[in-house]
């Protein structure tokens, strides 16, 4: 059987799998799992487009260290194929412990990091496959002594970063986003066995960075986006409260499994239900929960459903707690609830980012003179590495 399959990516046109190990992969269920699994979670309730999946962006970010490999390789820098079919590995694999609607549940429905999630899934797969992901496993956990190899994987200028901000940009039409990804992976080189970007990138890394920035509060951090999510995750939680408390919930059999609680559980067994959990299940918990008895789980799940989206206000400081307490008593006036349930639908925390980061791996400048330097101490632009925080009061309107 042909397994070097041609892909037709509406991103970047048609991409090949390069290896026969990676089509047996993404036949995997594993992999076939994130089909199931949008890339941007609710995003598309603010940007239509944005239906995209972990599946699509697994695919692009593999063809972006495709190409990455064929460019340090011309400039002879030695990678074996060997070590290019595990990076090409760990970086198709880099997302698949991926839950239900991504980033927003992640820490909702089970307490460990998708990374680690990600880890236990090359784990088992490294199982069945006889040892052939473990190299993979080595760069992913940066355990092999090429470290550009993990930086490539997992680092601030990354194949999953210059996909996601060039795929997430053409799904939901914010054309900031848009970045000159294939301009960046021609300018990258190795020296010293690190990571670093020719001097004529320097240009191209400041784009990258500015519109990292804006899609993080264009898109990722939307007021609208971010008002959906916040709703989805209380919504969850009081299924979880719901179901601690014996009443009765129509949800999947592995949704009710983490509703439960996996702490002490397995690992084996943690993963059984994981890998068989989506945004499928949570839809469904959604349209079943509509008419459940419960009046804040019922509420919850139709506003959902139907983009009922709470008002959210956005902004520097905190929040005063006189005004918390207006627009609560405002809500249980509205809406006549019995006992303090109203006081659930005012939501108030805080969102931060920074689009680049001094203290971890620093993007590297290489100059024309052999000389290597910290993309801080090289660039004419204000991207410095603060940390931009936005308190946020989220209720119904």
């Amino acid at each position: 059987m042909n397994k070097r399959k041609i892909i037709n990516d509406p991103v970047y046109g048609f991409i090949t799998i390069p290896f026969p190990i990676v089509f047996d992969l993404i036949e995997h269920p594993f992999f076939q799992r994130l089909r199931r699994i949008k890339q941007l979670s609710l995003t598309h309730y603010v940007y239509p487009g944005a239906l995209h999946t972990r599946f699509h962006h697994a695919l692009g970010a593999m063809h972006l260290m495709t190409q990455a490999i064929e460019v340090l390789r011309s400039k002879f820098i030695e990678i074996t194929e060997k070590e290019a079919e595990a990076v090409i590995i760990a970086i198709l694999l880099h997302d698949i412990g991926h839950g239900p609607f991504s980033h927003t549940l992640e820490h909702t429905l089970m307490k460990v990091h998708h990374e680690e999630v990600s880890v236990w899934l090359m784990e088992q797969l490294n199982e069945e496959m006889q040892g052939k992901l473990s190299l993979a496993i080595q760069i992913f956990k940066n355990e092999y002594p090429k470290p550009y190899l993990n930086q490539l994987v997992s680092g601030q200028l990354d194949m999953d970063r210059l996909d996601y901000l060039n795929r997430d940009s053409f799904f939901t039409g914010v054309s900031e986003g848009v970045i000159g990804y294939d301009r960046i992976i021609k300018m990258l080189n190795v020296q010293n066995d690190v990571l670093v970007v020719e001097e004529k990138g320097l240009y191209s890394i400041e784009k990258f960075l500015i519109a990292r920035r804006i899609m993080y509060w264009q898109v990722y951090l939307h007021k609208t986006v971010l008002s959906a999510e916040l709703m989805l995750i209380e919504f969850v939680k009081r299924l979880r409260e719901l179901v601690l408390e014996g009443q009765e919930v129509l949800v999947s059999g592995h949704l009710k499994f983490f509703l439960e609680g996996h702490e002490g559980k397995d690992r084996t067994e943690i993963v059984r239900h994981f890998t068989k959990l989506d945004d499928v299940d949570i839809v469904a918990a959604l349209k079943n929960a509509s008419v459940h008895k419960d009046t804040l789980l019922s509420f919850l799940a139709k506003s959902i459903l139907n983009r009922k989206l709470f008002r959210l206000e956005m902004q520097k400081s905190a929040f005063g707690r006189d005004y918390i307490e207006e627009i609560r008593h405002k809500i249980a006036s509205k809406l006549q609830w019995k006992g303090q349930l109203s006081t659930r639908l005012v939501l108030s925390g805080k969102e931060s980012n920074r689009a680049y980061n001094t203290q971890k791996d620093e993007i590297l400048i290489l100059f024309k003179n052999g000389t290597v330097k910290p993309l801080s101490d090289c660039t004419e632009h204000s991207i410095g590495p603060q940390i931009i925080s936005k308190h946020y009061l989220c209720y119904p309107k």
